[in-house]
């Protein structure tokens, strides 16, 4: 009771919402080089979604990729001095909707400004982290990357004879015959099953067609055998001409230099963080980040469900996700 009366009679407790990776302008962070013009170095870590991830006590933790990313983009647009791209991925996918808007910024800011746009693939970039790498000019892999899983999914589940043991009933009500299909509580009929997979080959065919794009020297014959759901080593995905070169980050920064112009230190790399994410070097990673494979969903991507039946997989939904990386 003293501490409340104490802290009533004080005029107020300033939060800083920006440490917490709440709302706030990113700061531009020098990660190498002391001179001349600027090469942006974009991260994508993590997975893909459309939503900020949030801590335990509710605030944001971290900007949702895609608004992040549109940030991040039109600052550099007005930046005169930024003067090439290097796109930093390391994702297994997400939601087809992250996905595809990630990779449509990027697509726009190289049409608008004619700079080059490379990609470094580092541990992970499959399913959707190889869908927004198709916007570069040239993908790097890593010696170590895994990419490719060019398909979709939907997560699904039959568990009515789990709930018919648990004792429990459904009694989910519709006004529309297919609004619960895909639904985990009940069999799935055969016409819901198929007008699912017409869903999911659809939006299989839009991944194949950013493939093409990206991708000129295959053709849609080569592409549909490489977009089975497999995944690939950096030296697969290269023989297969799905990547353009393996080499590391300072590989992929100096090329980026090369194409924009600029000479061996005569330019800068520069990213954008807010104040609690640490940058230090081209390799420090925004809170939140995923590093290698064994990525766990975010909570706006899973379902809530009764304790000790919880699967290891993501809520329903269609998603440019490897589902490897769970």
């Amino acid at each position: 009771m003293a501490l409340a009366l104490a802290l009533g009679q004080t005029a107020c407790i300033h939060l800083d919402l920006g440490v917490l990776g709440g709302p706030g302008e990113p700061e531009e962070r020098l990660l190498q080089g002391e001179r001349g013009p600027k090469i942006l170095l974009l991260e994508i870590d993590g997975v893909l979604s459309e939503e900020e991830e949030r801590g335990s006590l509710g605030f944001a933790t971290r900007e949702a990729i895609p608004s992040r990313v549109h940030g991040a983009l039109e600052r550099a647009r007005k930046d005169p001095e930024v003067r090439a791209l290097v796109v930093r991925v390391n994702s297994p996918g997400g939601t087809i909707t992250a996905s595809d808007v990630v990779y449509d910024e990027i697509r726009r800011f190289k049409a608008d400004t004619g700079k080059p746009v490379i990609v470094q693939m580092m541990g992970l970039a499959a399913s959707g982290g190889y869908y927004v790498s198709m916007a570069g000019d040239r993908i790097f892999a890593n010696p170590t990357t895994v990419t490719g899983s060019i398909g979709v999914i939907f997560v699904g589940l039959n568990l009515t004879g789990l709930l018919e043991k648990l004792g429990i009933e459904n009694q989910t009500l519709t006004a529309g015959t297919r609004k619960d299909s895909g639904s985990w509580i009940r069999p799935m009929r055969p016409e819901e099953r198929a007008q699912l997979q017409g869903v999911l080959d659809e939006m299989h065919g839009r991944f194949k067609a950013v493939v093409a794009q990206g991708r000129p020297g295959l053709d849609a014959a080569r592409i549909a055998e490489l977009a089975d759901g497999r995944i690939y080593t950096a030296d697969q995905a290269k023989a297969n001409g799905l990547v353009d070169e393996i080499g590391y980050l300072p590989d992929s920064i100096a090329y980026a230099a090369t194409q924009a112009g600029l000479g061996p230190g005569a330019y800068r790399v520069v990213t954008y963080a807010r104040k609690r994410e640490g940058k230090e070097n081209i390799y420090s990673q925004a809170p939140g980040g995923v590093a290698e494979p064994g990525v766990a969903m975010p909570e706006s991507l899973r379902i809530e469900w009764p304790r000790g039946i919880e699967p290891p997989v993501a809520g329903p939904g269609f998603l440019y996700l490897w589902v490897g990386a769970e």
